[in-house]
Parts: structure tokens; sequence; C-alpha cells
């Protein structure tokens, strides 16, 4: 079964307000594909258009290579899993599971063993007698997965399903689905603003914002190579420094970064920059490290460091997070410590104290300034560059 889907410009409008913007994007038969960003950027709005749910203001919708246009939701090969899962609290997990069947008039021996067959596959055997209301909230989770599977979709879409779980059974969740996944071959299309649950399970992932596509990758190339700053910001923990292109040599520029001195780093691969661009640096925390006072790191580092006055240090297990401010600039840093590393310098992570950083300028990614987006430190949330 083709489960492929094809959105071709698609545009969704809510009278004068655009909540997709001219959209086109091609998802592979057979993949798990993750949308996504934060609250209000049109997330939602598009799994709805998908599942038929809302009817695109512009442009075309088409799964398996058949247009969508006037085809209802129960005449889609799509089903649904809702942020609230929606089951029937009275019914037994069974009849949850074959109710999609019985409205299609399949006869009551083949729903039972469709049900007993879905359970096996998420591992619910033996609770199909039991009352929804019985159940964990993973047990429920994997109900409504059985229940949409029932109805032998091509496109299963989850709507941020995860998202009513703790932590702890929401990573044990991520691996489920991904393993129900691979062991149906259906194309699963999962929408969240977590990005450790689209990084984690997904093969690929679109980030979006504002109702537009920002960058579409696989989770590796989304996190190391972000082509825009608003990806660079969303996706991961990252330090944004201010600075002009001094001159360019190939993927690494020097750059002038004011009170910081001169610095390196890599160009983004869809950055086109010359002398005198003005662009941001974006070094992770994890790819900070410590290094001799009035040295200018190992070889590897390519002799980029940053002096920062340490303001706390936070133990969180295998690494200790340093909260740092920039020597000139004042700007905030966050620092990623490995256990080895903060003992070796365990003298220089006091309060009050100043700590020279190297990184290395290959690890980094050096984007265009106009239109970055900033991340608000009281809050940790993106600020879209229309607000900055």
């Amino acid at each position: 079964m083709d489960g492929s889907v094809r959105l071709e410009e698609v545009v969704m409008r809510f009278g004068d307000f655009t909540a997709i913007d001219k959209m086109s994007l091609e998802i592979g038969s057979g993949e798990f594909f993750s949308f996504l960003g934060p609250s209000g950027c049109g997330k939602t709005t598009l799994l709805n258009m998908i599942g038929g749910f809302l009817t695109p203001s512009e442009g075309r919708v088409s799964i398996g290579g058949e247009p969508m246009a006037g085809v209802s939701v129960n005449r889609r090969p799509t089903a649904m899993i809702f942020q609230n899962l929606a089951l029937f609290p009275l019914m037994t997990v069974f009849e949850n599971i074959e109710f999609g069947l019985e409205v299609r008039g399949v006869d009551r021996r083949t729903r039972r063993a469709t049900a007993e067959r879905l359970l096996a596959l998420v591992a619910l055997e033996g609770v199909g007698q039991r009352r929804v209301t019985e159940l964990s909230g993973g047990q429920k989770q994997r109900v409504a997965i059985a229940r949409a599977l029932a109805v032998e979709p091509r496109v299963l879409l989850l709507d941020e399903p995860l998202s009513a779980l703790d932590l702890k059974l929401r990573q044990h969740m991520r691996s489920e689905l991904k393993a129900i996944q691979r062991k149906t071959g259906i194309t699963f299309i999962y929408i969240t603003h977590d990005q450790g649950e689209a990084l984690t399970m997904s093969d690929r992932v679109a980030v979006m914002s504002a109702g537009r596509l920002q960058q579409v990758a696989d989770p590796m190339t989304l996190y190391r190579q972000p082509a825009t700053g608003f990806v660079a910001a969303f996706v991961g923990e990252n330090n944004r420094i201010e600075a002009r292109v001094i001159d360019r040599l190939g993927e690494r520029v020097r750059l002038d970064a004011g009170a910081l001195g001169e610095l390196e780093g890599r160009v983004g691969d869809e950055a086109s920059l010359g002398g005198g661009a003005e662009v941001a640096l974006y070094v992770r925390p994890e790819q900070l490290r410590p290094v001799a006072a009035g040295t200018s790191g190992d070889a590897s580092m390519g002799g980029s460091t940053l002096v920062a006055e340490v303001e706390s240090v936070s133990f969180e297990g295998a690494w200790l997070m340093v909260q740092a401010r920039l020597a000139g600039s004042g700007e905030a840093l966050r620092v990623q410590l490995g256990s080895e590393v903060s003992r070796s310098f365990a003298d220089a992570l006091v309060p009050g104290e100043a700590i020279t950083l190297g990184y290395d300028p290959a690890e980094t990614v050096v984007l265009p300034r106009d239109g970055s987006p900033r991340v608000d430190e009281a809050t940790g949330e993106v600020v879209e560059a229309a607000d900055v």
C-alpha cells in the first residue's frame, strides 16, 4: 500500500489569519515523519488538512498519489490518534479496538481476531476484557494505537499523543511507537513541540515556525547543520554570539565579535556570507571546553576561545551545567561539561571566577543575523524574529 503524502503549495487561512503559508512537501511511504515547532506554528492545522478535518484554502493534498480534494474523513486512508486519545471509557478494550470495524460492517469473529492480533502487536495480550478506566496511561496509549491500526490505514496521524504522560513513560513510549511503526510499515506523521520526541523517533523532521517550513532533514543533520537561526535556536540548546565577517576561507569564516575579539566558525550549508556580513555564531553548550587561562586551546579548537565569568554550577548526573556571562558583552553562556572534564577544572568552576573556554570551529555554525530569533533567558522560549 502506498502511504506517501504530498503537499503542493498548501495554504490554510482562517479569516485574515494565515495558519499555513504555501507549504510544499513530500513524505515517503513507510516513513516516520515528524513536524516540530512551538505552539501555534500550524502543526495541528497541517495534520487536520491531511486527515480531512480541514479543507485547504489553496493547494492540494495527495495520499498514495491520489488527490484528496472532496474526499471525506471516513473515506481517506488515514487514522488519527488525538492528544486526549478519545477512547470510550464505558467500553472494554476489545470494544474500543473493534469499534471502527463494527461501523464498517465487519463481522464479529473477524473483529475479535483483529483486536487480539493488534493487542499482541502492542504487547497488551490478556487485557481485552478490561474497561479503559482500569488501564494505566501507557496501556491506554497502546490501546489507542491498536484502535487506529484496526482500520488498516496507510497513514497514521499522531497529534502530540505523549504530552499527557510523565517523563519516564514518555521516554518508554517513544521506543514503543518506533517499534510498532517498523513492524507495520505504515507511514507515521507525528506532530510535537518536544524536540526529544522528534529527534529520537523520526526518519526525518520538518521544523515549522509561523506556518512555514524552516528546514526538513534527518535528526542528525538538523542538530549539527541547522539551516536557519530559528532551527539553531529551537533544536537543542545553543549559545548565540553576534559578529561580523572579516574574511572567509572555504567553510571557515573569521569573525569580529566586538569585545570578545576575533573568533572562527563554520558557515552553514545554505549561507552565502562575504566580508562585512552581519552574522550569528552558534556554539552548543557541549562543544565548549575549559582551557588554561592565557592559552588559545589545543589545535582542534583552532585558537577560538571565550572568556566568561561563572554564575552558577548545577549537577545533573552525567554532566555539570555551568551558567556564565561573557566578558565584555555580558551575554549569557551555557556550558555542559562531562564529569571527567569538570573534575580537571573543578577549581575554576566557582561563581564569580573567570574561566576560559575553547571550541572547535568545525562543530559550530555561522548563519546570517537578519531574522535570527533569540531565546528568552527567563522562560527558555524562542522569541520569533518579528518580536525581536
